[in-house]
């Protein structure tokens, strides 16, 4: 029988009025406009006549509208009595000091209360057709009964879980039990090899690994149990591998390996949350960069909650009953965000995604959404490519009628897909959001929505900052350029909710990293990467992919008989086969730069390559 968490919910303090709210937001002299019906949190707010006097509100008054957001939005057991304590040039980021919650019942307890058997996931398993629907209810009792398992066996608040496991119920489970105990988690990407598990495991000092006996992907069989055992064996922390079973397949198991499903059997449905602080961790999520060496990103908990809640929901115009189509790992940040904390904030249906978007063949992603009745699909640009190439009879085949925005995530889209994703797979009615953001910033800065109904997307970019992001382009003296046409160093210029508040275990790296060059705001892109356009007026600011009339380097891939190579010129080129990607679409820039000094020595872990051979045919 599933039970909702009855104990843990008198502990809860509901959110305060909106009359709360309006003490926060008063603004005169301007025409009325119905923020209530576009956006509730901000209901106090008077006088906006549209969108961008929102967009300009939440940036010059951005203490006040992020904490009167998070009154709204968040469900408190302590209200916070500080919104924001932020210095960017010495990297310190603080939001809602004070403050205590507990994620888990932010994403789970208190919309069990609501509509317990409103379904919470859809796993899309590898095997078309077999999903399997798990509602919130079921999930809550799941993750009580791993969070119960973990503190018995000695897990405790402030440690650090390792998961490494497929997008599933289970792993969704894992996150959620971590985050209900106090343990923060790291997730790795259930493809990287086991020296790249364990690089991980150690960084982040985890005694306790999660993960299944194999993996299925593609129709194939991977041997996820093999992976960890290699990776421990130089791990002497590890005490322990809670190990679930994805397959019927067993495995060899040995005295520090914990048969998981049988061990929560023993284990009570109600689990008593954490009292978490606000800048508590939450989580720990390695990105290589540029170095090939990982970092730990530290998220904490209620601003990274907030910013993945509001922008699930503005971005992609989520409505209550819709179901959110993202179809990243959970191993990368765009699962975090988007398939697991943003849509369970938002007490929203969000499916998981184990399988390829062309298994068993190019129709997949199309044949799922008719099936599962998709309304926000939320994809890679990569991927959108290779389906392109397979021709517009696969998308046709299928009724994607349901569908009411595309999104595209992992690096620029260019214009060719981006107008056959609008015009074959949204048949021209669906917006194209392309959002621009990273595993540091936590949620998406930038995107064409939210903004007035009518306002105009520009096909290939991102076009508009979201609320509370103030984006600049500096040059390299650290002056903000405001002219057209030029290039420079993308910044933000204020905190926000979301953003990482350190390096783990190395805060003098995150300081010259992301603050130091630019002082006064967190950079986050290089010029020859992106431009930056500003109107006459100072909104919308606009994002898009540069093309430049002086490249440093080229990589081309020939899609057919070339007979010249345009007007660009450049001062290296080079014609592959195929570009190194990974397996979630992405291709390996760090691995083109070493390639091109002929640095094949320092490539660093190419584990996640889809085709490895593809650096010999650099």
């Amino acid at each position: 029988m599933w039970l909702p968490c009855g104990r843990a919910s008198r502990r809860v303090v509901s959110s305060f009025s909106r009359r709360v709210f309006r003490s926060y937001f008063h603004v005169e002299g301007r025409r009325k406009f119905n923020v209530a019906a576009f956006m509730p949190e901000a209901a106090g707010i008077q006088g906006l006549s549209d969108r961008s006097t929102l967009q300009e509100f939440s940036v010059s008054n951005g203490e006040s509208f992020w904490a009167a957001a998070a009154r709204h939005r968040l469900s408190w057991i302590s209200p916070f009595h500080t919104a924001q304590d932020c210095d960017l040039s010495r990297g310190r980021i603080k939001w809602f000091e004070g403050g205590k919650l507990n994620v888990s019942v932010n994403c789970l307890d208190r919309h069990v209360h609501t509509c317990p058997e409103k379904v919470a996931l859809i796993w899309e398993r590898d095997e078309p057709g077999s999903e399997v629907e798990v509602t919130y209810r079921q999930l809550l009792e799941m993750t009580c009964r791993l969070g119960n398992l973990l503190r018995r066996r000695g897990v405790k608040k402030g440690d650090c879980v390792t998961i490494y496991m497929p997008p599933c119920p289970l792993a969704v489970a894992s996150m959620l039990a971590c985050a209900r105990i106090g343990a923060a988690h790291n997730v790795v990407f259930a493809g990287f090899s086991a020296e790249a598990l364990a690089e991980r495991i150690r960084d982040a000092h985890s005694s306790t690994v999660i993960t299944v006996n194999q993996g299925v992907r593609g129709g194939k069989v991977i041997e996820l149990k093999k992976t960890v055992d290699t990776a421990v064996d130089s791990c002497p922390m590890v005490q322990q591998v809670l190990v679930a079973m994805r397959t019927e397949n067993p495995v060899a198991m040995t005295a520090r390996d914990v048969d998981m499903e049988e061990e929560m059997l023993k284990e009570d449905v109600v689990c008593e949350p954490a009292v978490m602080d606000s800048e508590d961790v939450l989580f720990l999520l390695y990105t290589s960069g540029s170095t090939g060496k990982p970092k730990g990103l530290v998220h904490t908990q209620a601003g990274y909650l907030l910013y993945a809640a509001l922008t699930h929901r503005y971005v992609f115009s989520y409505h209550d009953g819709d179901v959110f189509g993202c179809v990243a790992d959970i191993g990368w940040i765009t699962g975090h965000s988007y398939s697991v904390y943003g849509p369970l904030a938002n007490g929203g249906t969000t499916v998981l995604f184990e399988s390829t978007p062309i298994y068993p063949d190019p129709g997949r992603y199309w044949e799922m959404v008719q099936r599962l009745k998709i309304n926000q699909f939320y994809g890679a640009p990569t991927a959108i490519r290779l389906l392109l190439k397979y021709g517009d009879q696969w998308v046709h085949k299928y009724d994607r009628s349901t569908l009411k925005t595309l999104g595209s995530v992992g690096e620029p889209i260019n214009t060719e897909a981006w107008e056959w994703y609008h015009r074959v797979v949204g048949d021209g009615r669906c917006p194209v959001v392309d959002t621009w953001w990273q595993t540091e910033t936590g949620g998406i800065c930038i995107s064409p929505r939210p903004s007035d109904p009518d306002a105009e997307i520009v096909p290939g970019m991102a076009m508009r900052p979201f609320f509370g992001i103030k984006p600049v382009l500096m040059d390299t003296e650290g002056k903000v350029l405001t002219s057209n046409n030029t290039s420079g160093a993308l910044c933000i210029s204020q905190p926000w909710p979301g953003m990482a508040r350190t390096i783990h275990n190395n805060h003098q790296r995150y300081i010259e990293t992301y603050c130091q060059p630019y002082p006064g705001t967190v950079r986050c892109v290089q010029g020859q990467t992106c431009f930056f356009v500003r109107p006459q007026s100072l909104n919308p600011f606009v994002l898009c992919q540069q093309v430049t009339s002086l490249l440093a380097m080229a990589h081309i891939v020939l899609r057919r008989a070339v007979t010249g190579l345009g007007h660009f010129s450049w001062s290296f080129s080079q014609f592959v086969h195929r570009l190194p990607k990974t397996r979630s679409g992405k291709i390996m820039r760090r691995v083109l730069r070493k390639v091109v000094e002929r640095d094949l020595n320092g490539l660093g872990d190419l584990s996640t390559l889809d085709d490895p051979a593809a650096i010999n045919r650099c």
